[in-house]
């Protein structure tokens, strides 16, 4: 199925092309900005020829982890200075969904204090990686969060960072230091390195890897056989794909893409979040905005938006891709869908 979607242009039914205008024309167009990038024809099989980079909320100090809110229908993401969640959808617009979102302390602290990853569990929980409390947090059904997972053999996190559920309900996630105010000089940084971990669903940690400088955004693809992980190192900015085991384990590191070479202000941003759709294309925000590769890791498109992009994810009917890009919210309409739409 992944070869002949990659190999033969998408062509929809009549039935098909119809429900997706219907999905379309339920938006209203927002001013645009920015451009689509098609170094690739393949990138067309993903992104219409007539889509637009639609900016619909700015003013935010730095924006990240969108994910879609299934039962409000609304986009959810982090302002990370301003320890928010802030929640928007087509109807009402802008509003704040949960604060504090990532640093529920007392005693005043600066840097990137807030909520980073968003995701949901099984259960329709919102789960959030909490960069001030340094933990990964669940929001209950009171508003109020309660602690997934914060040390890792007694020694607390740097700062979760990004976050991703299997099909068996075990959580992958990233901890990079960004959330300590003095990042990598921290007197308060417990840890010798920059972990990725896997919570099983028993409860159970394990360490992935501590072999990665700056680990940041992460995602599986659409069988569960490969992780994928950013590395938000300007001198080594990359992305790494592992084999996933039976037991949730991974495998066979190797080199997915280095963009290195493009880091610089020519190109604002490092690997950061990403997200994989159905068809295992890899939609990662990097050096330039959202970066698109094949499953193969041939980059064959980017998206960008203009300032540096943070992250993405999938929403609406799977069709919208949602930016967050610095200062800015925006979505771009696809032809592709993310997973578990």
């Amino acid at each position: 199925m992944l070869a002949s979607h990659w190999c033969t242009p998408q062509v929809w039914s009549q039935e098909e092309a119809s429900s997706d205008q219907t999905a379309s024309s339920s938006q209203t167009r927002r001013p645009s900005i920015g451009e689509v990038v098609r170094l690739d024809d393949r990138i067309n099989q993903l992104i219409p020829q007539d889509a637009a980079i639609e900016l619909l909320a700015e003013g935010f100090e730095w924006a990240e982890g969108p994910v879609w809110d299934r039962k409000s229908k609304a986009i959810l993401f982090s302002d990370i200075p301003n320890n928010v969640v802030n929640k928007w959808n087509e109807s009402e617009g802008l509003s704040v969904f949960l604060k504090p979102s990532g640093y529920t302390g007392k005693n005043p602290r600066l840097g990137e204090m807030g909520s980073n990853g968003l995701t949901f569990d099984s259960s329709g929980k919102l789960v959030l990686a909490m960069h001030g409390d340094r933990q990964i947090g669940r929001l209950n059904s009171k508003g109020q969060i309660d602690t997934v997972v914060q040390f890792y053999k007694y020694r607390r996190f740097n700062s979760p960072n990004d976050l991703v559920y299997d099909s068996k309900g075990n959580l992958y996630f990233t901890d990079p230091p960004y959330g300590l105010e003095k990042n990598m000089d921290d007197p308060a940084k417990e840890l010798l390195f920059q972990g990725v971990y896997l919570l099983r669903r028993n409860g159970d940690l394990v360490l992935l890897t501590d072999k990665m400088t700056r680990p940041n955004g992460i995602d599986l693809s659409p069988d569960g056989k490969t992780l994928y992980v950013a590395n938000s190192d300007p001198e080594q900015a990359h992305w790494l794909a592992f084999d996933v085991l039976d037991d949730g384990t991974v495998a066979n590191e190797r080199g997915f893409f280095d963009a290195t070479s493009m880091v610089g202000a020519a190109y604002p941003g490092l690997p950061d979040g990403l997200k994989v759709d159905v068809h295992g294309a890899v939609w990662a925000t990097g050096p330039g905005g959202v970066l698109v590769f094949t499953p193969k890791g041939e980059h064959i498109g980017t998206i960008r938006p203009g300032p540096a992009t943070a992250n993405c994810g999938f929403g609406n009917d799977g069709s919208t891709l949602y930016l967050t890009s610095d200062m800015y919210l925006c979505r771009i309409q696809t032809s592709t869908s993310g997973q578990g739409f």
